[in-house]
């Protein structure tokens, strides 16, 4: 059973900056994606930073330049390091795990489908 838990969210001060991780177990990264979400109350949930199966990492163009994603393969952790936050940055974080063939994804974005996800970390930029 693939079960992800997200931790490192918290309030900062506009521009500030925050590094989200992710556990996950049950699961190999191997030939899959991984991703970080985020949603924020009344707006549908976003992508915003994937890794495919290449180990290519895009981003959404909202945060690019400012949000990295990384991965540590060997111990099954997934990592969201968020500079220059802005207000409009604050949302609920959500990890997700994936891969090209996954049956009935959530969501699907960059060859990817995914369909677990953690059950999020909150994130808060004051002005």
């Amino acid at each position: 059973q693939v079960e992800l838990v997200e931790s490192g969210g918290g309030s900062v001060q506009f521009g500030g900056s925050l590094r989200l991780s992710c556990t996950v177990s049950g699961y190999s990264f191997t030939d899959k994606c991984v991703a970080w979400y985020r949603q924020s109350p009344g707006k549908p949930r976003e992508g915003v930073a994937f890794i495919d199966t290449h180990h290519t990492a895009t981003y959404a163009d909202s945060v690019k330049g400012r949000f990295t994603i990384s991965q540590d393969r060997s111990k099954n952790l997934l990592y969201l390091q968020m500079d220059s936050l802005k207000p409009e940055d604050a949302a609920m974080y959500y990890c997700a795990t994936g891969g090209p063939y996954v049956d009935r994804p959530l969501y699907f974005t960059g060859g990817c489908g995914y369909k677990h996800f953690g059950k999020g970390t909150q994130v808060t930029v004051s002005s």
